[in-house]
């Protein structure tokens, strides 16, 4: 029996191992050779997307600056909020109040992401509309919406690494005269960083990977933004728009955009394992 089970606990992962890889040659295979053959700085820092022109231009530029920066803008609005919420519902939170709290992040990360760009469509936009003028569709409005969409994975995965921390670490700083808030601050969270390192990676991995919530908020002008009111296009609403009718060098223009998608988020990994290693060197 225990040898059955090994090899389906092998089974299950070298599926999941496989899927990566078959994933990683579908988009490497077809994206290498146009990077390759259109040139790897005209394709990064190229400034201009315009592929139905004569010569066609594919500068990924706007959009790299795009992805990163409302990533960065929902890392800067989500981490906090989600942490701090993380530590409240594992150390400060009353049980009457967390039975209702617990179910409604849980909710949050079951709303499928369609619903909350139409509800930042309905609700943020006009107020930034009202606010900065234009149309309401730019940068500051999807970093709240991702800020937002980011909360449930950060909260989720924070919390379970608070409550994995041995009690001993509470009531060891206790023992020594510290408040319950500054045990918790200063004893709890240190030891729980690892977890909430990975929390904060994989609602990194969310945000720059978000696609249809951010279709109906972003504006979607291939431009580099020159302020936070103006419209911006990120790598996936880049594919998403015109893949459907997208033939040629265009085609293989929008896979090498993926490319650049996934040499990300293998970059945040590479740069979460870096951080970990030194973590458990020290």
């Amino acid at each position: 029996m225990d040898f059955f089970m090994q090899g389906v606990f092998l089974f299950s992962a070298l599926i999941s191992v496989l899927a990566i890889v078959l994933i990683g040659v579908f988009v490497f295979a077809g994206g290498l050779p146009f990077i390759a053959k259109y040139g790897l700085s005209n394709f990064l820092l190229g400034e201009k997307w315009t592929p139905s022109n004569t010569p066609a231009a594919f500068g990924i530029l706007p959009m790299i600056v795009g992805s990163v920066s409302v990533t960065l803008g929902a890392v800067v609005i989500g981490v906090p909020i989600g942490v701090l919420t993380a530590v409240f519902m594992a150390k400060f939170c009353p049980p009457k109040l967390y039975k209702l709290l617990k179910p409604a992040v849980n909710l949050m990360a079951a709303i499928p992401s369609i619903v909350y760009g139409f509800f930042a469509l309905q609700l943020i936009v006009p107020l930034m509309r009202g606010l900065f003028g234009g149309t309401g569709m730019n940068m500051l409005t999807v970093m709240l919406l991702l800020g937002v969409m980011i909360l449930p994975t950060i909260i989720g995965m924070s919390e379970s690494a608070i409550r994995a921390v041995p009690e001993s670490y509470y009531g060891g700083s206790l023992a020594l005269g510290a408040t319950h808030e500054r045990s918790v601050m200063k004893a709890i969270l240190p030891a729980a960083k690892s977890g909430i390192l990975s929390s904060i990676v994989l609602g990194v991995g969310r945000a720059i990977g978000e696609t249809m919530a951010v279709v109906l908020v972003a504006g979607n002008q291939p431009r580099i933004p020159e302020a936070f009111t103006q419209g911006v296009r990120t790598l996936t609403t880049n594919i998403v728009l015109e893949m459907s009718y997208a033939a040629g060098q265009h085609r293989e223009a929008l896979i090498a955009t993926a490319v650049v998608l996934f040499g990300f988020i293998l970059l945040i990994n590479g740069i979460f394992m870096l951080i970990k290693r030194k973590e458990t060197v020290k």
